[in-house]
């Protein structure tokens, strides 16, 4: 017996070596390749003083990548250099650790009012001597502020920035003012969100007089395209970005390009290709949540406004500009009905960044690893479970009758995302498509599906699901007990089903007779959908056994429970909806339980066939192969003619 037992570890200590070999390579190979990049960047980028790139004419040129500072720049351009209106190379126009001075005023107009003639409620943050690059510099102003009477109208509330050197001219409107040491932009401090399209439902059983009023007041009602609508919020983060250093203009992102300032008179180093940059500040605007903003109308007289200042490191300043930007092209695309190329509206984002202010950190980075073991645990229950199909041989302890209810449930769920999400991501939809696919495929290896005539009825062919094989004994008890558990379930949920859509038809309103038939089979499903398990466990208990379960796909599907109960405490919910997540738990004891009643052997073949030396024995057969029809051959007819008896040895 040891002997069996170390000649089955081998290949196991096999496998372990050869993983953590694998995975010392895997780690040389990137510590290989981020020592090339480093010494590639030390000795070979520096040496790089000039770039092939195309001027304004479209002739190719050579542009020097080092830009003189500022007050080094020439008079004129270099003999034989070609002016470029779109800049190859920008770099920062003031020295870093500068110490600048900031006013802002807000006005219903993009073109700016000279700051003396600018009232004092309009000045809504001034600030002196602020360092870019001074991590602890931090500045704030709290004020109410008046909404113009334009703004009230569907008009832009403006915010003129002026930034400039610690005691240079601000005003751009002045004579004496100097680009070099000052600038001046205009940003909107007002949001035109689109609104989302609401669905017209109305009561299914009000009278067709309440019906065809109701549809009158919504045609006057519905304009022909997206409501646009304009939305302010309170609270104005502005963020210097330091050290950003030169970079290539034409390739900068998008969303970093909007907070570019380039030097004001348009000026170019001696290669007519690169010019300089202001600082970016930064008008953070992604965690304004949409829930916190207010709709500008008429009615609106007064708003607060708070303004604070500071610094940004600029991987975060990208990574902000960029999802934010993303995040407004999606949910504009998806107000025009345009299709959305990256499968969500924007909203997902919306929701994640509520989930960032609300959640405590350490929840939140629970809740971050929990959603990582939840989909590696999908995708393990996934695969065993078809595994365990696969190799299903026969049909014991498998409830048909789940599979298919399985099945119009999944496809319940999929027709009301269709109905009643005019916006779902497709990836919901194709991952719930996969879903029915994954059952519809359970349901043909347990039974033939075929389509035979029906004589006498409507329809002249009807679906059969008819048995494989001739069943065993246990096969047919497994199939009367299915019979006998869902004969109880049916008594206990149709009534059900019949209340919620009686409650459903006469307090709610909906789309058509078509969505009330969907969001009522649904509700169901959300409510009662935990209760398909119930004959798989009635099953386990006539049986005696959990043998023919997929153990560990029961394993992953029932460890994800938990976590969705992890998130039921993490995201914001009605409390009887938090109580409902902690349904499938009693599932899962009851599977304990049945576990530990009904105890299994692996080291031996179950009841059913399975398990036990069944995957020995294909393992001897794959390491051994049978002999071939000659070696048999050979072999009968030497021990029949006993021609080797002479090369036995003599006793002595």
């Amino acid at each position: 017996m040891p002997e069996g037992n170390g000649a089955q570890r081998q290949p196991a200590r096999q496998e372990e070596q050869q993983g953590s070999f694998m995975f010392s390579k895997i780690l040389q190979a990137v510590a290989m390749w981020a020592l090339m990049q480093l010494v590639m960047k030390q000795f070979m980028g520096g040496g790089q003083k000039t770039a092939t790139v195309q001027d304004a004419t479209g002739q190719t040129v050579q542009v020097s990548t080092s830009v003189p500072p500022y007050e080094q720049r020439p008079q004129r351009l270099d003999e034989g250099a070609v002016y470029n209106r779109i800049p190859q190379l920008i770099a920062p126009i003031w020295p870093e650790n500068s110490q600048v001075d900031i006013i802002v005023t807000v006005s219903p107009s993009f073109v700016p009012t000279p700051l003396k003639q600018t009232s004092a409620d309009k000045v809504v943050f001034q600030e002196k001597k602020f360092t870019i690059g001074n991590w602890s510099d931090a500045r704030a102003e709290e004020r109410t502020i008046d909404i113009p009477t334009e703004v009230q109208k569907n008009g832009t509330l403006w915010g003129h920035f002026y930034v400039g050197l610690s005691g240079a001219l601000l005003d751009p409107t002045q004579p004496n003012y100097d680009p070099g040491s000052a600038y001046h932009f205009v940003w909107p401090l007002t949001h035109y969100i689109p609104r989302k399209k609401e669905s017209k439902t109305r009561n299914l059983l009000a009278g067709k007089e309440d019906a065809v009023e109701e549809a009158e007041e919504v045609e006057v009602e519905q304009p022909s395209g997206p409501i646009i609508t304009n939305y302010y919020h309170p609270n104005i983060s502005l963020s210097f970005i330091p050290n950003t250093g030169s970079m290539p203009f034409a390739q900068t992102h998008p969303a970093v390009r909007q907070f570019l300032r380039l030097e004001a008179t348009g000026a170019r180093d001696g290669t007519g290709q690169n010019t300089w940059y202001y600082p970016i500040l930064f008008v953070n605007t992604f965690w304004q949540l949409k829930s916190q903003m207010t709709i500008i109308n008429e009615t609106i007289k007064t708003m607060p406004m708070r303004i604070d200042l500071n610094n940004l490191a600029e991987w975060k300043f990208k990574t902000m500009a960029s999802i934010d930007l993303s995040a407004k092209e999606a949910a504009r695309a998806a107000a025009f009905g345009n299709p959305l190329t990256t499968g969500s509206d924007g909203s997902e984002i919306e929701m994640i960044r509520e989930i960032f202010l609300d959640s405590n950190p350490i929840l939140l980075g629970i809740t971050i690893f929990a959603s990582i073991a939840h989909m590696i645990l999908e995708t393990l229950a996934f695969g065993s479970d078809i595994a365990h199909y696969r190799k299903k041989k026969d049909n014991v302890g498998i409830s048909v009758r789940s599979i298919l209810a399985n099945v119009f449930m999944q496809t319940v769920i999929f027709l009301y995302l269709v109905d009643q999400s005019q916006n779902t991501s497709w990836m919901i939809l194709g991952s719930q498509g996969v879903g029915i696919l994954i059952e519809l495929w359970k349901i043909t290896t347990v039974v033939n599906v075929r389509i035979r005539p029906a004589p006498g009825s409507i329809i002249p062919y009807r679906i059969s699901f008819e048995d494989k094989h001739k069943l065993s004994e246990t096969e047919e008890k497994t199939k009367e007990y299915d019979e006998i558990a869902f004969k109880y379930m049916y008594i206990a949920g149709v009534p059900l089903l019949i209340a919620y859509a009686i409650y459903s038809l006469i307090y709610d309103t909906h789309k058509s007779w078509y969505s009330f038939v969907i969001a009522t089979l649904v509700g169901s499903v959300y409510a009662y959908g935990f209760l398909m398990m119930v004959p798989s466990l009635y099953i386990n208990y006539r049986l005696k056994s959990v043998a023919h379960m997929p153990g560990k796909a029961m394993m992953y599907k029932f460890l994800n429970t938990f976590i969705d109960d992890l998130f039921a405490f993490t995201i914001k919910m009605p409390f009887l909806h938090r109580l409902a997540t902690f349904r499938d738990d009693i599932i899962f004891f009851i599977y304990l339980y049945q576990r530990w009643a009904y105890k299994v052997d692996y080291t031996r073949v179950n009841e059913f066939g399975q398990g036990g030396e069944d995957g020995a024995v294909e393992e001897k057969k794959a390491a051994f192969p049978a002999p071939t029809e000659e070696q048999t051959v050979g072999t009968t007819s030497e021990k029949a003619s006993g021609t080797e008896t002479g090369k036995a040895k003599k006793r002595k």
